[in-house]
């Protein structure tokens, strides 16, 4: 199984970054280190985490990561990563 992250995902990561790196880059490079592994992760376990709330299509999925939710879409041999937001801002 393939992850591919969608262009919209990669712009509001940057845009997440960006933000935690204000305070302490530290921070922002550790954030990104421990979502890649839970975003690689999935390969495993697709399924792991519950239908979107977002979504009425069970394909979509809701990841959580330290207050941020992580739509995701099991697609065939791939995991199509499509957005990063906190729900407040949704």
């Amino acid at each position: 199984m393939t992850i591919v992250r969608d262009i919209g995902y990669k712009k509001q990561l940057l845009s997440i970054l960006r933000y935690i790196a204000n305070d302490k880059i530290s921070a922002s490079i550790k954030f990104e280190k421990e979502l890649d592994i839970k975003i690689r992760n999935l390969v495993d376990f697709p399924y792991k985490f519950h239908a979107s709330y977002y979504f009425e299509e069970k394909a979509y999925r809701d990841m959580t990561f330290e207050g941020y939710t992580i739509i995701y879409k099991v697609k065939g041999e791939y995991i199509l990563i499509l957005e990063i937001f906190k729900w407040q801002n949704r």
